[in-house]
């Protein structure tokens, strides 16, 4: 089976972390023996040694030709957004976008991607830091200050930092599947996919909550019993705490409701279901815990752009793949 090949830019300056990512992510990601998986090769402007952002020197044999090869292309974070991004690494991207390839642009590096013309008229997002700067540069994309990543065609664009992990599982997801980016989760230890998007860490840090509130707790359980109906009162109740401090603690500790967080559970839950088993529509709303499929169906609209359907018919082949190879 043919490899998924990424190709990743090194320059100098370049985030260590951000340039291990795509590495260590969709490196560990694999379906099954003999279905695809990525190969990531890295490549620099000029062949031949850069410095990391940490001063560990780096031997990259590759030249932007290596984009021309690549299936998807990775630009980490940009070691200084108010540079602008060379003609030669622009023309490169350009071309790699009229052929359809995956762009992914990591935190800073959707300024590169901007600088190239890619976000016009498209979703992006960047880290909170500099997203004043992000719209002013560029006012035809449409800014998502508050997601952790943001998929827009051919074009992937992640929030600061650690949602370069976020991001690159969203990869895994897309193309081989949400059990295989989960599994990818697990043996990383992260969550395979985190809820509230940038605003959690922007105004209301996680570390500044109490110990003694018990929402991990609370939550765990709310996982666990999906398809009950999960009223207020008896979170509250099971967090030990009034109807008003819980619905402020759970606002501190997730940027936004109870409703929504439950509705966005409900969805992975069902995105699961649809992917792992043949439990029909009805079934898998109920086991979710929207009780009707109109709901789920809404739901699903509402936060991936898609129908329960689409969605199973989308990663069937994935799925078939790794069955047929167990």
């Amino acid at each position: 089976m043919q490899s998924i090949r990424v190709a990743v830019l090194a320059f100098n300056g370049v985030s260590l972390f951000h340039l291990s990512v795509p590495g260590m992510v969709l490196g560990t990601a694999q379906s099954a023996p003999g279905a695809p998986r990525y190969e990531v090769s890295y490549c620099a402007e000029l062949p031949g040694m850069v410095t990391s952002d940490q001063g560990i020197g780096l031997a990259v044999a590759h030249g932007l030709e290596l984009m021309e090869a690549a299936d998807v292309i990775v630009i980490p974070a940009w070691g200084d957004q108010s540079v602008i991004a060379s003609a030669e690494l622009v023309k490169a991207l350009q071309l790699a976008d009229e052929q359809g390839k995956l762009i992914v642009g990591l935190c800073l590096g959707a300024f590169v991607l901007g600088d190239a013309g890619l976000l016009d008229g498209k979703e992006a997002t960047t880290h909170w830091a500099v997203r004043d700067e992000f719209a002013r540069r560029f006012p035809k994309a449409c800014f998502r200050p508050e997601v952790l990543y943001v998929s827009a065609g051919n074009i992937v664009t992640s929030a600061g930092t650690v949602a370069a992990i976020d991001c690159c599982l969203h990869l895994v997801r897309q193309r081989l599947g949400a059990d295989v980016a989960n599994r990818t989760a697990k043996m990383l230890v992260t969550p395979p996919h985190r809820q509230g998007g940038q605003a959690q860490y922007v105004e209301h840090p996680l570390s500044q909550l109490s110990s003694e509130t018990h929402l991990s707790e609370v939550l765990a359980w709310a996982r666990m019993n999906l398809a009950s109906e999960l009223p207020l009162d008896v979170l509250a109740d099971k967090a030990k705490m009034s109807r008003r401090t819980f619905t402020r603690r759970f606002r501190e500790a997730t940027g936004g409701t109870v409703s929504r967080w439950l509705n966005a559970e409900r969805v992975a839950r069902a995105q699961q279901l649809l992917e792992t088993t043949d439990l029909p529509i009805e079934c898998i709303a109920g086991e979710a815990g929207f009780g009707t499929p109109l709901s789920l169906r809404q739901q699903f609209g509402a936060q991936l752009g898609t129908s329960p359907s689409e969605y199973r018919r989308m990663f069937s082949r994935a799925m078939e793949v790794e069955g047929k190879t167990r």
